[in-house]
């Protein structure tokens, strides 16, 4: 009984942590009002970050048992597109707060070609894409 006790603290403790450390990132890098600001919706601002703490207390939720949804193809393709645009923006939104690209293209030493590095990072996030859900998630 004690085992069980101490394992329940021990994951609320690193959920505990781990939600803290997400919810630090996105706030103090103001990653939702860019993203916002990026997509000419800043009036939504408060509606996105709903969205991120209702999205967060679902993956938790859901995270806690195994739940398997079984849904057609055509419920889960606009699914998987979602996540993955936001995904995205989130990442965009990301490196544009932090300047990474044209940091990364000077120390590289391709300033002058910043879009082939752009190409590049687009294309190898696509394959490894491509292949993890090739490899580990075969068409059966």
């Amino acid at each position: 009984m004690i085992d069980l006790v101490i394992t329940i603290l021990i994951g609320l403790g690193g959920g505990i942590a781990v939600g803290s450390g997400l919810v630090a990132f996105i706030t103090v890098l103001g990653i939702i009002p860019r993203l916002a600001q990026l997509t000419n919706t800043s009036k939504a601002v408060t509606k996105y970050e709903s969205a991120v703490i209702i999205g967060a207390l679902g993956g938790a939720w859901m995270s806690l048992g195994d739940p398997a949804l079984r849904l057609p193809a055509f419920f889960t393709i606009p699914v998987g597109l979602a996540a993955g645009m936001f995904i995205g923006l989130l990442a965009a939104a990301l490196t544009e707060v932090l300047n990474v690209f044209p940091i990364l293209a000077k120390r590289v030493g391709v300033a002058e070609r910043i879009s082939w590095l752009l190409f590049a990072i687009v294309f190898g996030k696509i394959t490894g894409s491509l292949f993890h859900w090739l490899y580990f998630y075969p068409m059966r």
